[in-house]
């Protein structure tokens, strides 16, 4: 696969399978297990995680678009799929025909959304979101119990069940968890009064459901750390994950300048001395964020090798210092383990400014994917 491009991503479907379990480890018996592949399994492609994710003992699948979910049912995967917001009205008939369960927020969308189901003599499952703080998307929690009840007359509907999203739960013991906790507990009692039944019930997304056991309710929601990946410091040591995702490249050029000589768009660095410099086939449109400019470091044959110059759209170059050895062809580690030493993508997260999850989606997007 890395003959065409010497750049390529290897996710290891092991570790997905560990982090299911140990996920899963946290959380008390019976309660369910939702993989969240959004975003092509926020970069390692969405049917191969599914698959193992499912096989590890997840019972369902998290997407945010509707296309997402349906590229999961034409890959021949049977298990519940939810639509983590509210779909455009036009999917309703997308959504029934490929049993999808939506997310419900209007009232408009669950008309046209019953009506289509009733016309075919069939419930339409559906998920209520209940906005306790995070100000995204959600019927506000004080005007749930209300809501719920005034769609348990839609025809053509059943509730399946009625979930929140936290803002900070990565935080621990922060104050807005336990507020947002009760508003979510105030609006499922408020909707048992009005004799609705939230069906199943859940809240807690990858911080929380490791910090926050409390908040596991009927199931989890698990997304970054599926991935072996962190969703914060604070949860480093509470649980063992495994990262999945390794970047690799092959070195295309290796070279010597002279000092004094510049590297890349307006020549931001210049050798000090005669060095050796190594271009690497990869570069923004891979996810390699143009801001890492002078900034990051790659493993070449176990040593660390400083990035230098500005990242280019499909390159970037690196220089092998004194003491060190690279030649052409040789393999190249931007996230992942070599010898003796790795990178991680918290680090190249760090360096960016951002977090994880943009730089795992980012090196999806463009470069070939290899399953170990």
């Amino acid at each position: 696969m890395t003959d065409s491009r010497w750049a390529w991503v290897e996710v290891d479907l092991g570790a997905i399978e560990h982090n299911v379990r140990a996920l899963k480890g946290l959380t008390q018996p019976g309660t369910l297990f939702m993989a969240v592949v959004k975003a092509d399994a926020y970069g390692h492609g969405a049917v191969r995680v599914a698959e193992r994710a499912l096989a590890a003992g997840a019972d369902r699948l998290g997407v945010a678009t509707m296309d997402e979910a349906i590229a999961l049912r034409e890959a021949g995967i049977g298990a519940p799929i939810q639509v983590l917001s509210e779909p455009p009205q036009a999917q309703v008939d997308r959504i029934i025909d490929n049993g999808i369960i939506p997310t419900v927020t209007t009232r408009a969308f669950a008309g046209a959304l019953g009506r289509a189901a009733a016309s075919r003599g069939t419930e339409a499952r559906y998920h209520l979101k209940v906005d306790t703080g995070m100000n995204r998307i959600g019927v506000r929690a004080e005007d749930a119990p209300e809501f719920a009840a005034m769609l348990a007359e839609f025809p053509g509907l059943r509730l399946e069940g009625t979930f929140t999203h936290f803002a900070t739960a990565d935080v621990p013991g922060d104050w807005d968890v336990t507020r947002q906790l009760q508003r979510f507990r105030e609006a499922l009692e408020g909707m048992r009064t009005e004799r609705v039944d939230p069906g199943i019930v859940h809240a807690a997304n990858s911080p929380a459901t490791i910090l926050v056991p409390e908040s596991h309710f009927d199931m989890v929601r698990c997304g970054i750390a599926l991935y072996g990946l962190h969703p914060a410091r604070s949860t480093y040591g509470a649980v063992d994950l495994a990262p999945a995702m390794s970047v690799k490249a092959r070195a295309l050029l290796v070279k010597r300048i002279g000092m004094g000589e510049g590297v890349s768009y307006g020549l931001t660095w210049q050798a000090t001395t005669t060095t050796t410099i190594a271009t690497l086939p990869l570069g923004y449109a891979d996810g390699v964020h143009r801001v890492l400019s002078n900034q990051m470091r790659v493993l070449g044959r176990g040593r660390f090798l400083p990035q230098v110059g500005r990242v280019c759209m499909d390159q970037f170059m690196v220089e092998v210092p004194r003491g060190a050895e690279l030649t052409e062809g040789d393999e190249v580690v931007l996230v992942g383990a070599q010898g003796d030493e790795r990178i991680s993508m918290d680090e190249l997260a760090d360096t960016a400014g951002t977090i994880n999850y943009e730089m795992a989606c980012a090196f999806g997007m463009r470069l070939k994917r290899i399953y170990l």
